[in-house]
């Protein structure tokens, strides 16, 4: 066979290939439908590792790398999870009949709620002064002003930036309204005094923030904060949205929030844009960085270039108005200096403990 005919035959297999898996597909959703009659849990991690070894396994015996097959299973198992997981929202229909309204809809993670609530059965209205192309057509309402609405939605996500969020909560306070009331906010000190305030009217508010991004479309592995500002009946309700999936719910106190997050956020948020704004100033062209680079370089600047397609904005607004936000950041400023120090005086002793410091920390982690 010459290289046309190997070719051909090579596509030939890949749509055997690509026919297997919609046939894998299939039988997931049937999987999919007796685990909801039966009540059980989407995800089974015992039945996974079955997979997971059955394949390496195999890949022994047909003499195929064995990462190659578990990273082939891994990718089919999570495409598994996520139709699982999105039949089971819609199945179980918890908005059925009932409305919701997502202020700032029209943004990444107001997106991403839209379609979140809509799969559950929720009538959703938007509202934004950006429009969603081809809204219409898929039965959403949308509104420029969440002013315009009536009061009577069961459900109002308020999914605006931090500084607009705040005057949001402050606006509704003062013409009070019905339902379960809350912001996805990724800090909370500025929003307190709206929060407090529609706690004391007695309206049913609480607070969430989601740790992932707009793009997450499985919720196994990722995990949902939930806030309580006085209410517990409306944090129940918030956390019954995501009853249906796979998301780890973690309630945690409102005091605590803004100093974890200005490490897990603001610390590895300022890492990756000192990274990439050292690499610009280096002057040194990226393409030829990578054809030199290490298996670090690569992990590193595939997280630096993820955190540079971020909204500048709200990154700004993360380190700015949360109030415990400079120490992180002035500890990582001593953190290189330390580093740039031990180096200079070549006190490979102090460079060495340092290292082994953050391995026995690290290690209790894993």
């Amino acid at each position: 066979m010459d290289l046309n005919d190997l070719r051909t035959r090579l596509s030939e297999l890949d749509r055997k290939i690509l026919d297997l898996v919609a046939e894998r597909q299939s039988v997931v959703d049937e999987i999919g439908a007796v685990k909801r009659s039966s009540g059980q849990a989407t995800r089974d991690f015992a039945r996974e590792k079955q997979v997971l070894d059955a394949a390496r396994d195999q890949a022994a015996q047909l003499d195929i790398p064995s990462a190659l097959a578990e990273s082939l299973m891994h990718l089919l198992i999570r495409s598994s999870l996520t139709k699982q997981e999105r039949a089971r929202v819609q199945a179980e229909a918890r908005g059925r009949g009932r409305q919701a309204l997502v202020i700032g809809g029209a943004g990444k993670m107001g997106l991403w709620f839209v379609d979140f609530l809509g799969s559950q059965g929720f009538e959703v209205t938007v509202a934004d002064p950006r429009q969603i192309a081809g809204a219409s057509e898929s039965g959403l309402q949308q509104v420029r002003d969440w002013r315009e609405t009536k009061d009577g939605f069961d459900v109002t996500v308020i999914a605006a930036p931090i500084g607009i969020t705040a005057e949001i909560l402050e606006d509704v306070a003062a013409v009070g309204r019905a339902g379960l009331i809350f912001d996805i906010g990724s800090l909370k000190s500025p929003l307190l005094p709206g929060l407090r305030t529609l706690a004391n009217n007695g309206v049913k508010v609480t607070s969430l923030h989601p740790m992932f991004g707009p793009d997450t479309e499985l919720l196994s592995g990722r995990h949902v904060l939930f806030l309580d500002v006085g209410n517990a009946d409306a944090t129940a309700e918030a956390r019954q949205l995501f009853a249906s999936t796979m998301a780890r719910q973690i309630e945690m106190k409102l005091e605590d929030h803004d100093r974890m997050i200005a490490t897990v956020l603001g610390l590895s948020h300022a890492l990756n844009i000192a990274f990439f704004t050292a690499l610009v100033e280096s002057g040194e062209k990226l393409p030829q960085l990578a054809d030199l680079s290490s298996t670090t370089f690569d992990a590193q600047l595939a997280v630096a270039a993820s955190v540079a397609n971020e909204s500048p904005q709200l990154y700004f607004e993360i380190q700015k108005l949360n109030p415990h936000g400079m120490i992180p950041l002035r500890e990582l400023g001593k953190a290189i200096q330390r580093i740039t120090d031990m180096v200079e005086a070549g006190d490979e002793e102090a460079f060495v403990d340092l290292m082994k410091r953050g391995r026995n920390y690290l290690a209790r982690h894993r």
